[in-house]
């Protein structure tokens, strides 16, 4: 099934990793939101358990691990055309968890990554809700 136009929601991850009060962001390679700053993740494969596809999406896009649980949060995340046609529909759930192991290097969707303070959101684009969500949901 098609990211754009497509006939049902797609299903996905994101990972909020975060080291000592800063958050791993990627810079987004491909649409939607191609060059937007968000948390790494993407989609679940058939057959593969939510924890298991944040791992690996984690993993994938930026080389580290974290140690990932219970999802935080669970949001939709929808785009419209300029016909108001649904352009895109995920449901996204969100993993909390503090860096185990690796050094961040872009591979796979990203095209970038940075460890950024909550602070330092504002001075970027970010997909939608971003900011919101890691000040949330980061831990003190």
């Amino acid at each position: 099934m098609s990211r754009f136009y497509p006939d049902a929601p797609r299903v996905g991850v994101s990972v909020l990793c975060h080291d000592e009060g800063r958050v791993l962001l990627i810079k987004r390679a491909k649409d939607p939101f191609k060059g937007y700053w968000s948390l790494p993740g993407g989609l679940v494969e058939l057959g593969e358990p939510l924890l298991e596809a944040a791992k690996r999406e984690l993993r994938e896009e930026t080389g580290v691990e974290a140690d990932l649980f219970e999802p935080v949060e669970t949001f939709d995340s929808i785009q419209f055309d300029e016909n108001g046609k649904v352009l895109t529909h995920f449901i996204l759930t969100v993993f909390c968890g503090a860096l185990r192991s690796g050094e961040a290097v872009a591979a796979d969707d990203a095209s970038e990554t940075d460890w950024v303070r909550p602070e330092d959101l504002d001075d970027r684009p970010t997909t939608p809700g971003t900011p919101e969500r890691i000040r949330r949901h980061l831990p003190l």
